[in-house]
C-alpha cells in the first residue's frame, strides 16, 4: 500500500468514530506500526486536516473537517445504487426524486463499462408491496425530530380506539409493511411506537423537549436492547 493510499485510509477510519480512538486501533486496521499511525497523524495535521488527541489518549477527526471526493470500490457503489433504488420504490414516494437524482449523478461519472452499471445483471431491488396510506408527510415529521419540537396528535389503535397524545418524536423506522415513528408518549410516560397510517391528526407544537434527542434514544436502546450499530440516526 503506498503512503498516500494509507494516509487516506486513515482519514477514513477516523471519520467512522465519533470518539478517540487508540493509535494502537488504528495500527491494528491498517497493519502498521503504532510509530507508523503518529507520524501519518502528525503529516495530516500539517496538512490541514483537523485532527485532535495525542499519543497515548486517542485521536479524533472534527466533524468540520471535509474529505476530498472520494473513489468508490466496485462493492461500495453496488451497496450505494442499490440502497438509492430501494429508497426510490419506496410507497409514498417521499424520497423518490431525490433517490433517483442520486443515482443518476453516481451513474453519470463511472465509466461506460464499470461493473457498477450491471448490477442488476447481479442483484435488483424489487418493487416495495403496497403500504397503508399514511396522511401526515415526513418532511413535517422529520422536522420535528429534528427540532426536537412536541406533537400532538390523532390516532387510532389496533382496535379501533381513538384517543389524542402528546409525543416527543424521536425516530422514523421505514419498514415494507408500515412506517413506525419512535416517541416518548406523555399520555402513557412511556416510549411507545407509533404506525404513522394510524395519526389521523399532527399538529406539531412550538414547545421543544428536553432532554436532547441523543440521551432519549441511548435509553430507548437500552430498554429495546439495541445496539449502537443496529440503528443509524
Amino acid at each position: 500500500m503506498s503512503r498516500s493510499q494509507r494516509l487516506f485510509d486513515l482519514l477514513q477510519l477516523l471519520r467512522c468514530h465519533k470518539y478517540p480512538v487508540p493509535a494502537e486501533h488504528l495500527a491494528q486496521q491498517l497493519n502498521v506500526s503504532v510509530r507508523t499511525i503518529y507520524r501519518d497523524i502528525a503529516t495530516l495535521q500539517t496538512q490541514g486536516a483537523e485532527i485532535e488527541g495525542e499519543a497515548g489518549l486517542g485521536y479524533i477527526l472534527k466533524p468540520t473537517f471535509t474529505l476530498p471526493p472520494l473513489m468508490f470500490s466496485a462493492e461500495e457503489l453496488e451497496v450505494l445504487l442499490l440502497g438509492a433504488d430501494w429508497v426510490s420504490k419506496q410507497a409514498n414516494g417521499e424520497f423518490s426524486d431525490t433517490a433517483k437524482n442520486a443515482i443518476a449523478k453516481i451513474s453519470a461519472v463511472l465509466p461506460t463499462d464499470h461493473v457498477a452499471k450491471r448490477r442488476e445483471d447481479l442483484m435488483r431491488v424489487a418493487s416495495i408491496i403496497e403500504v397503508p396510506e399514511v396522511t401526515t408527510g415526513l418532511s413535517e415529521i422529520r422536522h420535528a425530530i429534528k427540532q426536537q419540537y412536541k406533537a400532538e396528535i390523532g390516532y387510532t389503535d389496533a382496535q379501533g380506539n381513538v384517543s389524542s397524545r402528546t409525543i416527543w418524536p424521536m425516530l422514523i423506522g421505514l419498514f415494507q409493511q408500515h412506517y413506525l415513528l419512535v416517541a416518548w408518549c406523555e399520555t402513557r410516560s412511556a416510549f411507545r411506537n407509533f404506525r404513522l397510517d394510524r395519526i389521523q391528526h399532527w399538529q406539531t407544537l412550538e414547545q421543544k423537549y428536553q432532554p436532547l434527542r441523543s440521551e432519549l434514544l441511548k435509553e430507548w436502546r437500552q430498554l429495546e436492547g439495541i445496539g449502537d450499530k443496529e440503528i443509524h440516526y
